[in-house]
């Protein structure tokens, strides 16, 4: 049994040492994962050097039904077993006819009926850029509308209206959030005051920003730091776009298929975005990525969009199996509940260290933004700058989606510095007990967990036991770990 071990282990560190040398530097992952995957199934993952691991990374959000589950195999299976093509460009097929008659009953109300699919290419990216190209086409105009914090993917285009691009091609929006909100106010005041800031942008002839071909926007942020978008907030934003006629493109990439307790983000408002973005898990953990939008907006002459990928069988129909299956037992629904309980017991259990400055999210999308301890978090007075209306009570964001209220109407929290290197510290400890996480926010301070739809109460309580506990251990390590006061002054142990 030693000696089998050691061999194990040896063959684990041989392919890891060769993928450093052999692999581009732009590899991320592996960096902090130094895992060589063998075996999954469901939430499991077993390595080269026979350790087990919880897998809440979920493929970033791909494996909507965790590793390998039956339905997908049995569905990749009938595909090889009947001979069909593996792909086909963009030619009618069957398992293509499938996958869109079920992709069509799972979409918002007001959009199945008149809408169009384009099959975009493997990735995520490619369905931005293909949407960004068409709302270009069907307007005439170039300008693109998109949001502080937003991830889209790794092209040009994609990267033009994300957070972190270099190159400004895109106004930027704040995007409504609490614990760092760009007001300073959070909860619906904030909310509030970031529709406002949009409105005055399109209407002020002054403001240097033309009507613009389209606004895109993540129903929660996820790359971002697992920032839900309020509900009223994002009624809001349809309103301001369709009063103006700018097509709506919302990107559920990592949001859809139910991982949010609906099985697309958006419903949870009830908006009907005129274009959406779809990929991850729609292709049952194979590529596959697709644009739906309306049909009015179908100006595209032969040729205007193409790839050659676009028609992996193997693709579509694992997507129809786990499109079906999520739908058929009501995994969204059982996400939103299980998803709710899972943020209670993290808010009660490690909502209070020092070192945890928020925990959020919705559904089986949930993150803990890591900050350093010590620095004093007091309330502080807003004043009336919205006007009474704005308050508890009224005005559109008097019920703020999946936020609790703040506690007063002239309250906030002021947000401690990010703290990056304990997020790390965390993961590293996760994957001492066999949990593997992710990060992601501002400052890659928010621990996420991802987990599949399909993961069983027994296997949620054992990733918060073992997450709770590698965020207790970090915060005792940390020397200035304490309840909250001035920095270095605290000297209480993180509760965990």
């Amino acid at each position: 049994m030693a000696v089998t071990e050691s061999r194990a282990e040896e063959a684990h560190e041989g392919i890891l040492r060769r993928q450093s040398a052999r692999e581009s530097s732009a590899r991320t992952y592996a960096r902090a994962l130094p895992i060589v995957p063998v075996r999954a199934r469901g939430l499991t993952i077993e390595g080269a050097d026979g350790r087990r691991y919880l897998d809440c990374l979920s493929g970033a959000g791909t494996l909507a039904l965790g590793h390998n589950h039956p339905v997908v195999l049995q569905a990749i299976r009938q595909v090889l077993d009947s001979g069909a093509p593996l792909t086909v460009l963009d030619l009618a097929t069957p398992v293509k006819d499938a996958f869109v008659t079920e992709l069509f009953r799972t979409l918002p109300p007001g959009l199945a009926d008149r809408a169009r699919v384009q099959f975009c290419g493997p990735a995520g990216t490619d369905a931005v850029e293909a949407a960004l190209k068409l709302v270009r086409a069907a307007t005439g105009r170039s300008g693109l509308l998109a949001f502080t914090g937003a991830y889209h993917g790794m092209t040009a285009g994609a990267l033009a209206v994300s957070g972190g691009a270099r190159e400004v091609r895109a106004v930027r929006l704040p995007y409504p959030q609490d614990y760092r909100c760009p007001f300073g106010v959070g909860g619906p005041r904030g909310a509030e005051l970031a529709a406002r800031w949009t409105e005055s942008l399109l209407d002020d002839p002054k403001s240097g920003v033309p009507l613009p071909a389209g606004m895109i926007l993540e129903p929660v942020q996820g790359e971002g730091g697992v920032l839900p978008a309020p509900d009223d907030w994002l009624r809001r934003m349809r309103r301001i776009t369709a009063d103006r006629g700018v097509p709506l493109i919302a990107d559920e990439v990592q949001t859809g298929v139910g991982r949010t307790g609906a099985f697309w983000a958006v419903d949870h408002s009830g908006i009907t975005p005129d274009v959406m973005v779809l990929s991850k898990a729609i292709g049952g953990s194979l590529p596959l990525a697709v644009l739906v939008y309306r049909d009015d907006l179908d100006v595209w002459e032969p040729g205007a969009h193409a790839g050659t990928f676009r028609g992996n069988q193997l693709a579509m129909a694992a997507g129809t199996a786990t499109l079906a299956y999520v739908r058929e037992h009501g995994l969204a629904e059982r996400a939103g509940r299980l998803g709710a309980r899972m943020l209670a017991r993290l808010r009660s259990d490690i909502g209070g260290s020092a070192c945890v400055g928020e925990v959020r999210g919705r559904g089986l999308m949930i993150g803990v933004e890591m900050v350093e301890p010590g620095a004093e978090e007091v309330a502080r007075g807003q004043g009336d700058a919205l006007g009474p209306e704005a308050g508890p009570g009224g005005g559109d964001f008097a019920a703020h989606g999946p936020y609790p209220p703040p506690p007063g109407p002239q309250a906030a929290r002021v947000p401690r510095p990010a703290a990056p290197e304990l997020a790390e510290a965390v993961r590293r400890e996760c994957l001492r007990r066999g949990l593997i996480v992710e990060l992601g926010g501002r400052h890659g301070a928010v621990v996420r967990l991802l987990p599949p739809l399909t993961i069983s109460d027994e296997q949620a309580t054992a990733v918060l036991d073992r997450l709770t506990d590698a965020v207790a251990t970090v915060a005792r390590d940390h020397e200035t770990c304490g309840p909250p006061g001035p920095r270095r002054g605290g000297t209480a142990p993180c509760r965990g």
